[in-house]
């Protein structure tokens, strides 16, 4: 179970766009919550934008998450 996993160039250039794509994704997703949570201390109107960042970001990157979890298990044999 402890075996080394290999990967052939194809595969590593896949799961690295995979890994940048969550990335990037991830960190502009918290970006956006965290400059509309200071807003909405501003402004208490504010946190139904934040809400609603976050109810329609958050899925994204469950699933983003959940593609890379699967393309690492699918390469590990799991």
């Amino acid at each position: 179970m402890n075996e080394p996993i290999t990967f052939s160039p194809e595969e590593w250039t896949a799961l690295r766009e995979k890994f940048s794509e969550t990335k990037h994704t991830l960190n502009n997703a918290l970006a956006v919550f965290l400059a509309l949570s200071e807003l909405a201390t501003r402004d208490p109107e504010n946190y139904v934008k934040l809400a609603r960042a976050i109810e329609t970001r958050t899925p994204t990157i469950i699933g983003l998450m959940e593609e890379l979890t699967h393309a690492f298990d699918a390469r590990r044999g799991c």
